[in-house]
């Protein structure tokens, strides 16, 4: 791919591993692991088991992601996950039904890795750490719908570290179909699904940070090209940000935008927040994201310059 080039400033060494007997791939930055990116686990179905990065740090150190909170056992750090792909749920728990409100069905289905394409091992000298691998969409009933290939990197950018995610994701299950969310289904003030973050529990009540000002869950719904939440830990006296972009060649971007706050900590641009996207069958449907992760405390001004340094990231992938 074009427009590559050396990113880590000098004396931060970015260094990668691929354990393929756990399924997991690792990256660290200047000594701090900063990303695990587990793709073979085994967890109930109830949950959806799907790949997943957990734990995600700031160059500091600090823990930015949530793991099988207590609230949503489902939710799994940074994941694709999504409610409603037809009448699959491949995000976990139970799916909201029209006139039902949510019920438990025989539904969650499960994203498994077929083959790892590329795996970047040791430090890199461009500078940037890889993962690529082919993944099948399986419903619980054992039904192939979904073909995907994703590819992950990582970069030191600086003042921060950026991880891109592109995902090519082709219907092979013989029909037309449609990816929602609980809004779609009637549930409102619920458009969650697609590339999603979950902060964790301490990091209730932060800041979600836009292009034009600070707010909370009074942000969600809003359509933006990037969102970033900031957050304070538990166990130190610090506050770290978390930013995501949509890509500009996504579909139906700028997307509206699912955040919350005071519930829990989460956000997801997510273009079937409010109407349906269709997928048609054997179309090909592409997503890319980045999610850029800071130590300290972010306004609208420092969001647009962090958000530039995922735009580039993007554009070097491109």
């Amino acid at each position: 791919m074009a427009g590559r080039e050396a990113v880590t400033p000098p004396g931060r060494e970015l260094v990668a591993r691929h354990d393929a007997v756990a399924g997991e791939f690792t990256v660290r930055c200047g000594g701090v692991e900063v990303a695990r990116y587990a793709y073979r686990h085994e967890v109930p179905q109830l949950e959806a088991p799907r790949p997943f990065l957990h734990p995600v740090r700031t160059l500091a150190g600090h823990l930015v992601s949530g793991y099988r909170p207590a609230d949503h056992v489902w939710h799994r750090g940074i994941a694709w996950s999504l409610p409603h792909l037809g009448h699959e749920n491949f995000w976990g728990g139970p799916t909201f039904v029209r006139g039902e409100g949510y019920v438990q069905l025989p539904n969650d289905g499960s994203v498994d890795t077929v083959a790892v394409r590329t795996a970047t091992e040791g430090s890199p000298a461009d500078g940037v750490a890889r993962f690529a691998h082919d993944l099948a969409w399986t419903t619980q009933s054992g039904r192939l719908v979904v073909r995907e290939h994703r590819e992950l990197t990582v970069r030191d950018a600086g003042p921060a570290w950026v991880l891109t995610s592109s995902s090519a994701m082709t219907n092979v299950g013989g029909a037309p179909t449609a990816i929602g969310s609980p809004a779609t289904a009637g549930r409102s003030d619920a458009g969650y699904g697609g590339f999603f973050w979950r902060g964790p529990l301490s990091f209730r009540g932060g800041d979600v940070v836009t292009a034009d000002r600070v707010g909370g869950d009074d942000q969600r719904g809003r359509t933006a090209e990037w969102m970033a939440f900031c957050g304070r830990h538990d166990d130190a006296d610090a506050t770290s940000t978390v930013l995501l972009l949509d890509a500009a060649d996504n579909p139906r971007h700028p997307p509206p935008w699912f955040a919350r706050s005071e519930e829990y900590p989460g956000l997801c641009p997510a273009p079937f927040a409010v109407e349906e996207l269709p997928f048609a069958a054997g179309a090909t449907l592409r997503f890319r994201h980045a999610v850029v992760v800071a130590d300290g405390v972010s306004d609208p001004a420092r969001g647009a310059s962090l958000a530039g340094h995922g735009r580039r990231a993007l554009a070097a992938e491109a």
